[in-house]
């Protein structure tokens, strides 16, 4: 009995009261910055009046010169580089940085998938003969340019998983991270991926269903939620693929969800850390 009492003593006593909980964490990142100029001032926006913490940019995207510029404007912004080997839109393309032919399309352009994918056969980079030569160069290319113009990236990170697809590409995306010095992989610190709860189609339904995420997040945690802001204008509603038609009215949404005053105010009523990838640096659990 006297064992029993003593071991309820050491539990309570090591047990951490509310007081001594850390609030949850959460990284909002912005991703794909660079697609379009109506990507660019969203995604900005989402930033300055919103909740987005993190923006990720793609370095050989057609309007990454503007991003430049916007990102210089807004130094204390967490920059991450979006390594990217895709162009996956139909009426606007990139190319690759370097010379990397196993990457290349019949015009010069990156494929536009990843793996394969029905709507687009044999135009996936799996579908075709990459090699890890190539994949190398122009990664080292994305960064040496990305950080040079925007000196204050503290990350990388993989537009549509380019990075994860094999396990010689992800064993070469950590080595150039910590080459670049740029190594804050949030799988280190313990970080949570999250995403909506419930369905999120409409800007209303975005809204309620990220107040009900929110409402999940515990304390002492570390979470990273991810969405692509945008505007519903004649120039997003152009940016397409099949498969993903509505991109204009969905990113309108993500963006109106970001800077939606109820969003912001739950988060402050709960007490949610709204945190960078370069704030994990220190708070290894």
């Amino acid at each position: 009995m006297k064992k029993y009492i003593i071991a309820c003593v050491l539990l309570i006593s090591f047990t951490p009261s509310p007081a001594q909980q850390k609030p949850p964490r959460l990284i909002v990142r912005g991703d794909d910055m660079g697609y379009s100029h109506s990507g660019n001032e969203a995604i900005i926006k989402s930033y300055k009046e919103g909740i987005e913490t993190s923006i990720e940019v793609i370095v050989p995207s057609p309007w990454f010169p503007e991003a430049v510029k916007l990102l210089q404007q807004n130094p204390a912004v967490d920059v991450g580089i979006h390594l990217a080997i895709t162009s996956e839109w139909d009426n606007v393309k990139w190319r690759p940085l370097s010379d990397c032919p196993s990457l290349k399309d019949p015009n010069g352009y990156f494929y536009p998938m990843v793996v394969a994918n029905k709507n687009y056969p044999g135009q996936s980079i799996a579908e075709n003969n990459w090699n890890i030569a190539d994949i190398e160069k122009e990664f080292r290319a994305q960064l040496s340019i990305g950080l040079k113009n925007i000196p204050h990236i503290s990350h990388l990170s993989s537009h549509m998983n380019c990075t994860g697809l094999t396990d010689e590409v992800r064993a070469l995306t950590k080595r150039l991270a910590k080459e670049f010095k740029i190594d804050i992989d949030p799988k280190d610190f313990q970080v949570i991926p999250v995403g909506y709860e419930g369905t999120h189609i409409t800007p209303e339904q975005k809204i309620q269903s990220i107040l009900m995420m929110l409402a999940k997040l515990e304390p002492d945690k570390t979470y990273l939620f991810v969405e692509h802001p945008g505007f519903d204008n004649d120039e997003l509603r152009a940016v397409s693929h099949v498969g993903y038609e509505n991109v204009a009215a969905d990113r309108q949404g993500v963006t109106e969800m970001f800077t939606n005053e109820k969003v912001k105010r739950f988060i402050k009523q709960k007490g949610i850390q709204l945190i960078g990838y370069k704030d994990l640096v220190g708070q290894r659990q």
